[in-house]
């Protein structure tokens, strides 16, 4: 691996490294304070009511049980209301099959949202930076050159991973959030993800599209690199950036409704 490729790689792996911290620092410190909230509000209720019979089962409250629940792994449209979140299928949510024109319409959500620009930009700003393509050059010619090189690879793995191997390999492409365990165990399931999805007919199934559909995006986007990058060496570099960015992505998705909820304190 050059020089270049291991620039791009460590600096994918040290914001993803930031990211899963500060996560995991914001959902740790997220389930101290509910502890603490439901320690607090059980004791009140003791000191007020030391006689009341002990609750049974789920009689006492069932509706705020179940709203919490639900809130707890619910996802939204967008987060922090710019990322678009359109595939995230939030907690215990049972849905119909995706047809061919769903899948088509997310896909479309994700290449062309507003924040796909704004992604492809940032993506295009580091790799220029890190002078990853020394053929580019820099400057603003360089970074267009870095622009629509990376929006392209973007908008291949999107319609080839969220669009055309489900569709043909009847293989659902929406995220569902586990919501529930340890940080560790939600994050290594968000990964898992890569490997691992549901068919039209909800049962787990190898993810062909994810693992083939990253690869043969990684494979096209040697007709429009230059001819020095069009290596092997050089194509599986995109293929792997390309996965764990769709990782971090799913680590986001998971905790993304922890991190609304109790550091925004936003249910709707």
């Amino acid at each position: 691996m050059g020089m270049h490729g291991k620039r791009s790689l460590r600096t994918v792996s040290i914001g993803i490294s930031m990211f899963c911290c500060l996560f995991w620092l914001g959902v740790d410190a997220a389930r101290a304070q509910r502890v603490e909230e439901a320690s607090y509000s059980s004791s009140n209720v003791d000191g007020m009511l030391p006689d009341a019979p002990a609750p049974m089962g789920d009689n006492l409250n069932p509706g705020a049980s179940s709203s919490n629940t639900y809130v707890q792994g619910k996802q939204t449209k967008r987060i922090l209301e710019v990322m678009p979140n359109f595939r995230s299928v939030s907690a215990d949510q049972k849905l119909p099959p995706q047809s061919p024109r769903e899948k088509l319409k997310t896909t479309l959500q994700d290449d062309f949202d507003y924040s796909a620009f704004i992604f492809a930009g940032g993506l295009a700003g580091v790799a220029q930076a890190e002078n990853s393509y020394p053929e580019f050059h820099q400057g603003a010619a360089g970074f267009a050159r870095y622009y629509w090189h990376t929006y392209a690879d973007q908008t291949d793995e999107n319609t080839i991973v969220e669009f055309l191997l489900p569709v043909a390999l009847h293989q659902d492409s929406r995220y569902y959030t586990l919501g529930h365990g340890g940080v560790l165990k939600r994050t290594a399931y968000s990964f898992s993800r890569l490997a691992i999805t549901r068919d039209d007919d909800g049962k787990e199934v190898p993810n062909y599209s994810e693992v083939i559909g990253s690869g043969a995006a990684s494979g096209i986007s040697d007709l429009y690199y230059p001819s020095v990058e069009r290596t092997w060496t050089k194509t599986g570099q995109r293929w792997l950036t390309s996965l764990i960015l769709d990782g971090a992505t799913f680590t986001l998705q998971e905790f993304w409704p922890d991190i609304n909820d109790h550091i925004f304190h936003q249910h709707d």
